[in-house]
């Protein structure tokens, strides 16, 4: 297989880190989590991450450095990794980010999308460990990332999807049906 930067993308709750997770621990290759410049301006401006907080730290860096800030924060990092692995990306949002990516990578860059329903994502997140959100907090933040951060397009435009409605289990046998599927769309 050629190598590949892959974005995996999808709505709060959907299974992006699941999948980002359980693709490290496949194929070994480095994961670069985009929302850790997030995370730690949160706990710097704020003392504390919270879906608030996230929000006015996603929101200001782009303001101050336009959509694709993330993916320009980062591109140093993948640039590097990229250099001798495939490399995953977590939680690229914008289009912006995408368009950013797509010119830099061209063809080694994919993405791929982590669809589930506005019932289950719920379900999901009131019960997540780590910052759990209410039917309410997930709304907005739906609302936000769709409108604000332009997260729509990079799913839209995925070049693979895997439904997570089910299982764990089921799940992870659809992410290694997706990792047969990139080796020979790469071969």
């Amino acid at each position: 297989m050629n190598k590949v930067v892959l974005a995996v993308v999808g709505l709060a709750g959907a299974g992006k880190t699941e999948a980002t997770n359980y693709l490290v621990k496949k194929t070994g290759w480095p994961k670069i989590y985009f929302g850790q410049a997030v995370v730690d301006g949160a706990l710097e401006k704020f003392g504390e991450v919270n879906e608030e907080n996230e929000r006015k730290v996603r929101e200001a860096l782009r303001a101050e450095h336009g959509m694709a800030a993330l993916a320009v924060a980062n591109l140093p990092k993948i640039k590097q990794a990229f250099g001798t692995s495939s490399v995953l990306l977590e939680s690229m949002y914008s289009w912006e980010e995408y368009l950013l990516l797509k010119k830099e990578f061209g063809e080694s860059f994919k993405v791929l999308a982590i669809y589930s329903s506005f019932n289950n994502r719920k379900d999901r997140l009131a019960k997540r460990p780590e910052r759990p959100l209410t039917k309410q907090q997930l709304d907005s933040r739906d609302v936000s990332q769709i409108e604000n951060l332009h997260q729509a397009g990079p799913i839209a435009r995925a070049d693979f999807t895997i439904v997570n409605e089910g299982s764990i289990e089921s799940f992870f046998t659809n992410v290694d049906l997706f990792l047969k599927n990139i080796d020979a769309d790469k071969n």
